[in-house]
């Protein structure tokens, strides 16, 4: 009798969740397994109907063959993750810091003001950005360096120029979201603790790295594991600032999404765009596990 009440409160149970499954195969599954499938194929623009089954050709052309392009990306990716990780979490502890100075006056109102790049959508922020800052004829940059007089600079022409303004954009959009997260961290800390520290002769410095870093950590912890995610996914600022079809600036970077979206909707070849975007699929999961799994072996 026990036995079955619990098989129907099973099967109650999935019939109610059958809806949410269904779009989430719907939405989810399937297109992961359609993707992984056009992976193994040649099909492009010209054999939309009559493409063929090649295995591991495209994996292997994304994976060994560094003139494909995707190595690059990769390695820029890279980059571009760790450069804005560490200038994220520099720059926003110093201002938290700063934020949360004793005799500071107007602090609510500084906060408010360093929320409004996070507030506004990032499209707008980019474009503004775009024509307002970088502009090479009536930019605000090259209006600075004419005053002083220097010559204007074609910020998104060169790759090494276009990086770090594309540096800039994301952490004028990022920035506010990682000083409210360690300015709420640092609110936590037992100010005892600081007192005492102060007695026993210790500066800012020191006490920033043998006290406040090792107490905020658990706290900022998951901001930063969602940040590290959210900047190695980017794609709008890159691809508004420099990639955009139609507005291209002249610079050559790529990440693996903007290579991935060049490849599948500039070359419309889907097998290749495909079989990058397993492998970047694969790349996430790794490092998701790994995160993960530290996380589990330090709170053993």
């Amino acid at each position: 009798m026990w036995k079955l009440k619990t098989d129907k409160c099973v099967l109650r149970s999935w019939l109610c969740l059958s809806p949410s499954l269904l779009i989430i195969g719907l939405i989810i599954v399937f297109p992961m397994i359609y993707t992984a499938y056009i992976s193994l194929t040649n099909m492009n623009i010209y054999n939309w109907f009559d493409f063929e089954i090649i295995g591991l050709v495209n994996y292997g052309r994304a994976l060994l063959v560094f003139d494909s392009g995707f190595l690059h990306a990769l390695s820029v990716t890279f980059l571009w993750t760790a450069a804005n990780m560490i200038l994220q979490l520099v720059i926003a502890f110093v201002m938290a810091s700063l934020l949360n100075v004793g005799k500071l006056r107007l602090r609510r109102v500084y906060k408010t003001i360093l929320m409004f790049p996070w507030a506004m959508p990032g499209y707008v922020s980019i474009l503004l950005w775009r024509n307002g800052m970088f502009n090479s004829q009536f930019g605000l940059l090259n209006q600075w360096l004419d005053r002083l007089g220097f010559d204007p600079v074609r910020w998104l022409a060169d790759d090494v120029t276009a990086f770090i303004s594309c540096l800039a954009v994301n952490l004028w959009l990022a920035l506010p979201f990682m000083i409210m997260i360690i300015d709420g961290a640092l609110q936590s800390v037992d100010k005892s603790y600081y007192e005492s520290a102060l007695i026993d002769g210790a500066g800012w410095f020191d006490r920033s790295v043998k006290l406040t870093i090792p107490a905020i950590r658990p706290i900022i912890g998951p901001a930063v594991i969602i940040t590290l995610f959210t900047t190695f996914k980017q794609f709008d600022v890159i691809y508004l600032l420099t990639q955009q079809v139609g507005a291209k600036t002249g610079a050559n970077i790529h990440t693996v999404l903007t290579y991935t979206y060049e490849t599948a909707f500039v070359t419309s070849n889907y097998g290749y765009s495909s079989a990058i975007s397993m492998c970047i699929f694969a790349l996430l999961m790794g490092l998701t596990l790994l995160v993960k799994t530290k996380q589990r072996r330090r709170n053993a």
